[in-house]
């Protein structure tokens, strides 16, 4: 008998062998891929519930029954969507387009006119009403004469606040009365009076029995947006990213014939 012999050494278990370096960086790519992906649903939560709870503001201010303007915030995020009633004469002579509005797909345009009102709470202030959309092929000519409503407004509508949109000057150059976006410093230019901090939007249903009005604005849809399917979709990247690099991994070597 042969004393002192090494023991056999155990055969190698076929595809045992651990991640190789790149093989953990590309694991590390993946979880900070996951971590990321995460983080951009929890920001689309957060979205949505800034416009859940933006809804429920507006649903309730538009809930309040409407006020004269001089009851109303001169702050225009506070008085945005309170209901304001309008009582006045309209000024036909300085009205001006709000242009490359589209409804239904349509293109068009919004008139707004300048009300003088009743009362002198105001003082000589002159109240912008958006009387609403009315179609134009090229979405910023249109005959507004076809489209007056009887001097004398009393009527309702919400408050809407003035929103610049693009880097274009408010006024198309060589027509002083069509606006790119209603900006208050050169509308009183144009209409001849100071304008309020707002304007009004009129949802009040128009005379029927008058032909040639204007469409009146509905307000904004109230729903959720897309945030709470753009959450699922980044979760659902991460958990891609994360599980396929760990079968990428640790999985797929096992199985390889050895």
């Amino acid at each position: 008998m042969i004393s002192g012999s090494p023991a056999a050494s155990p055969a190698p278990v076929p595809g045992a062998r651990g991640p190789r370096p790149r093989e953990w960086v590309f694991l590390a790519a993946a979880l900070v891929m996951g971590v990321i992906f995460c983080r951009l649903g929890v920001w689309q939560l957060q979205r949505l519930g800034e416009r859940r709870a933006r809804n429920a503001q507006v649903m309730q201010r538009l809930a309040l029954p409407a006020v004269p303007l001089a009851a109303l915030p001169r702050d225009s995020a506070e008085a945005h969507y309170r209901r304001a009633r309008v009582s006045g004469t309209y000024d036909f002579a300085h009205e001006v387009l709000f242009i490359n509005r589209i409804r239904d797909g349509a293109p068009g345009v919004h008139l707004v006119t300048p009300v003088i009102p009743d009362s002198r709470t105001l003082g000589d202030t002159a109240v912008l009403v958006d009387r609403g959309w009315v179609y134009s092929p090229d979405a910023a000519t249109v005959d507004a004469t076809k489209w007056r409503e009887p001097t004398h407004v009393d009527g309702a509508g919400y408050i809407q606040e003035y929103v610049r949109t693009g880097q274009f000057p408010a006024a198309m150059v060589g027509h002083p009365d069509r606006f790119r976006w209603l900006d208050p410093a050169v509308l009183s230019l144009a209409v001849g009076h100071p304008v309020g901090p707002y304007y009004v939007v009129l949802d009040t249903e128009p005379d029927l029995a008058i032909r040639h009005l204007p469409q009146r604005i509905p307000t904004p849809p109230l729903d959720e947006g897309p945030h709470l399917s753009y959450a699922i979709q980044w979760f659902a990247f991460a958990a891609i990213a994360v599980v396929g690099a760990v079968i990428v991994v640790f999985v797929l070597p096992r199985r390889r014939p050895a």
